[in-house]
């Protein structure tokens, strides 16, 4: 009897297991391509183009930052007293200039009717091109002194969010030194990996679905984004240890970029997603 009930058992486990793989087996599309992939988003790192000693830093690690923001800035006295010299250059220039230029307007012509020896009209006039070139070089200068007084701020140069802030009030740093590295929210991407046999079937532009992880708790389903296809790879290449693959590590892929549409402020640098590609689309 013992045994009759265990080949009973063992034939029912058998069956479970074919009806499952059956289920399983007519369940996958033919027509969907899967592939599995990692977030990707540009990360910028910001700095000062001038040096000095820092006086504020206004954002910390996870905070979110606006395009244009300030976001850092230098103590600006000596660069405030640079373009106030650079100022008073300007004027000092414009007056040896238009004194100058007078000068020569009004004792130039006199030249003409040998009132003036020709050495003396050559005098005025290298006066007022030597006065009028310190004075294009006092403005210049004068510029120089106003873009330096800007630079002492740091602006967000796009949306997103702080993920480092490398250094602290009070740091002395150079010009280029890096002061933040900012994620930006746009654009994003899915790096993932194509087989060569099924390079043919995928194209540009082509829609996809993107799917992560994450159950969203109001629908109580994986989170959907939809995207396409923006970039393929000419190259192939062999598959990173760090992507998911049933095949063997191997074989040659092609790297594509699938572009993310609907962005949302749950996708994160680096997280796992799977994309489902409809073959027919």
């Amino acid at each position: 009897m013992n045994i009759k009930v265990k080949i009973l058992g063992l034939i029912v486990v058998v069956l479970a297991f074919v009806a499952y793989y059956v289920m399983t087996a007519c369940e996958k599309d033919p027509f969907e391509l899967t592939l599995h992939g990692n977030v990707e988003i540009r990360q910028v790192t910001v700095g000062f183009q001038v040096s000095g000693k820092i006086l504020s830093m206004n954002k910390e690690e996870g905070d979110t930052v606006a395009k244009g923001e300030i976001i850092a800035v230098l103590d600006d006295t000596d660069y405030k007293n640079s373009l106030e010299k650079a100022d008073a250059d300007v004027k000092k220039a414009r007056a040896i200039n238009r004194e100058a230029t007078l000068k020569y307007e009004r004792n130039g012509p006199l030249c003409l009717n040998n009132v003036l020896a020709k050495q003396d009209y050559d005098t005025l006039l290298s006066n007022k091109d030597r006065t009028e070139a310190d004075y294009l070089a006092a403005v210049a200068a004068q510029n120089l002194a106003k873009n330096q007084l800007k630079y002492t701020q740091i602006h967000s140069p796009d949306d997103g969010i702080v993920t480092t802030r490398i250094q602290e009030p009070g740091s002395i740093v150079t010009a280029g030194q890096g002061i933040y590295t900012i994620c930006k929210n746009r654009p994003m991407w899915v790096r993932a990996y194509v087989r060569e046999q099924d390079l043919g079937n995928i194209k540009y532009g082509m829609k996809v679905k993107v799917l992560t992880d994450t159950v969203d708790p109001k629908t109580n389903k994986f989170r959907i984004y939809e995207g396409q296809i923006g970039y393929i790879s000419p190259v192939a290449e062999f598959t990173p240890k760090t992507v998911q693959s049933t095949d063997q590590r191997a074989n040659l892929v092609y790297r594509i970029r699938v572009y993310i549409d609907n962005i949302d402020e749950f996708l994160r640098q680096g997280m796992p997603t799977t994309i489902k590609v409809d073959l027919r689309s």
